[in-house]
């Protein structure tokens, strides 16, 4: 018998022994706080555990191990000792736990255009997540974004569907290795499907492309990572068809379960039952569901009165636990089901934040370089470095980094864009935060803008919880304005987790680079100032010329040529051109 045969075997084996009360049990993921109380882990059959923001597992690795080596031993005392899953957003990195390495978010290793360096990237993510105690991540986000107002954009790799299909294979092959590896983890390919091309941009908004355009565009990633063996699909807040993807039967198990022949695990995204549909969602083809904040009793309940009442058939039950099991078995888990003390030493270890270090650089993209004023020289007796986002490490690093909406603060292991310049430049560097030193002596002014942190739906353009626009703050161009009207030379460094209309700042700076959301490494970003490092970086969305640019549905993109971008897709200058 084959492998796969075996743990067919195994799971139906299992499956036949499993009582109605076993099978939602498996069904159902809960975070490690809150949810659940002691005990809970058993009496309640729970088959995942997610960690999420709020209280952490412990203040070291060790104690996150420990944690979740408890919960593992409570899973294992059930009456079928069925183990856990360990989930986690590790979007750029193992982000939730500090002193990880982390890595440029998608959108910047899209620019990098370098499977190998995504694919590296993945599998030390991997690792590093193993250390902390998990088994199952909640990447890569494979979307498509068509508008800059959308505030995932900086999760998904591309604009580009071919990028994006070539990036997919690349991450999954990195995080999975051979899947029963203890320094690999499952993927989860999300969100399925048409989370980036909603209207407007709005998150978990409505998706009115058509059928033709959803299968041209959208589904080439997600039949690769299909391919590529991904082990878990997460769903999707928006609706297509007026239906809520979760409970969309069509796409979820016609074409993804069916169609594409997808063996793993489909699991809803936050509070899926209660938001989407209840019973509805799990006949549409949803494995897991995230029971979270107080839906736990009401999802396992309400679930065997839906299967009771033949509102969702025992065959749909089956299915999904099967497939939950399946996963379970291809990882080891029934053999291995605890983390290994001996990762713990890996991360954030000098050789992954060298790989990290590498992608920052790869992923800059020179927009302008007027007069070859790049690269600086490393002798120049003065250099001014302004903007709070070149002293910040949590700046630079945006959303999901140790909380979900990020934060200003610096993190352990962490190096800024400041520090990074102090340590390659010879002569004088002075910092003037908010532009108010007149230091117009200088040889040159390097000036770091950028965005504030923010994720999902706090991050969308004109969202009710924020002030965020497609352009600069009047505070940041003031930056570039008082420095260039002196008649200094000004290199602006664009710290953002989308292209945002720059095109009067890029006018008034010398020089002008897309930094993205670089992650923990900001010396990278240095390196290429100094020119230690040629620009590699290539633009993984088309460039937006104006506001008025997105008036309509989606703002430029690949795949309408009617607004013509101030840069094309795929644009950026290296030294000397």
């Amino acid at each position: 018998m084959t492998k796969n045969e075996i743990i067919e075997q195994k799971v139906d084996s299992l499956l036949v022994l499993m009582t109605l009360e076993e099978k939602i049990g498996q069904m159902t993921q809960v975070r490690h706080f809150w949810d659940i109380k002691n005990g809970d882990v058993t009496s309640k059959f729970i088959g995942s555990i997610i960690h999420t923001d709020g209280p952490n597992p412990g203040g070291n690795a060790e104690e996150w191990q420990s944690r979740f080596i408890e919960l593992q031993k409570e899973a294992l005392a059930t009456r079928l000792g069925i183990p856990l899953l360990f989930g986690v957003d590790a979007v750029h990195g193992q982000n939730t736990f500090e002193g990880a390495t982390i890595f440029p978010h998608n959108i910047g290793l899209g620019a990098t255009q370098n499977a190998e360096l995504v694919e590296k990237a993945a599998r030390i993510t991997a690792l590093e997540s193993q250390a902390t105690g998990f088994n199952w991540v909640f990447s890569p986000c494979i979307a498509i974004p068509y508008n800059e107002r959308w505030g995932r954009v900086y999760e998904a790799f591309s604009e580009s569907t071919d990028l994006t299909v070539e990036l997919t294979k690349a991450s999954i092959k990195g995080h999975q290795g051979n899947l029963s590896d203890k320094t690999t983890v499952m993927a989860t390919a999300k969100h399925f499907i048409g989370d980036g091309a909603t209207d407007n941009g709005v998150e978990g908004g409505v998706t009115s492309l058509n059928g033709e355009e959803v299968k041209e565009r959208l589904l080439a990633p997600y039949r690769e990572a299909v391919k590529s063996g991904v082990g878990a699909v997460m769903t999707s807040f928006n609706s297509f068809e007026g239906i809520s993807m979760h409970a969309h039967k069509k796409l979820i198990t016609d074409t993804l379960k069916v169609g594409m022949n997808f063996d793993g695990i489909v699991v809803s995204d936050w509070k899926g039952y209660s938001r989407f549909g209840n019973h509805k969602i799990i006949d549409a083809g949803i494995d897991m569901v995230m029971a979270v904040d107080g839906d736990l009793d009401f999802y396992q309940t309400d679930l065997k009165k839906a299967v009771d009442s033949s509102l969702v058939s025992i065959e749909r039950i089956d299915d999904a636990v099967k497939r939950i099991l399946r996963q379970k078995f291809r990882l080891g888990l029934f053999e291995n089901p605890f983390p290994s003390k001996e990762l713990i030493q890996q991360i954030g270890k000098a050789a992954h934040r060298k790989v990290a270090k590498q992608a920052v650089r790869e992923s800059l993209v020179l927009l302008k370089n007027e007069e070859n004023v790049l690269p600086l020289n490393k002798q120049a007796k003065k250099i001014v470095v302004v903007g709070e986002h070149a002293n910040s490490a949590g700046l630079q690093s945006g959303g999901w980094t140790i909380s979900w909406q990020g934060g200003k603060e610096n993190y352990k292991g962490a190096t800024t864009i400041l520090e990074g310049i102090k340590n390659t430049s010879k002569g004088e560097i002075v910092y003037d935060q908010n532009a108010s030193g007149n230091h117009f002596d200088a040889d040159v002014a390097i000036i770091v803008v950028g965005e504030k942190p923010y994720a999902e739906f706090f991050g969308d353009i004109g969202h009710e919880s924020n002030n965020l626009t497609l352009t600069l703050s009047k505070k940041h161009q003031d930056y570039i304005k008082t420095y260039s009207q002196k008649g200094v030379k000004v290199v602006t460094v664009l710290i953002s987790g989308r292209p945002l209309v720059v095109t009067n700042q890029i006018n008034k700076s010398n020089a002008f680079i897309a930094a993205w959301l670089p992650g923990s490494e900001g010396n990278g970003i240095a390196e290429v100032l100094f020119g230690n490092y040629n620009f590699k970086g290539k633009l993984p969305h088309s460039w937006p010329k104006f506001e008025k640019d997105f008036k309509g549905k989606y703002g430029p993109n690949y795949w309408d040529n009617s607004i013509e971008p101030l840069y094309p897709f795929g644009y950026g200058l290296q030294y000397n051109e």
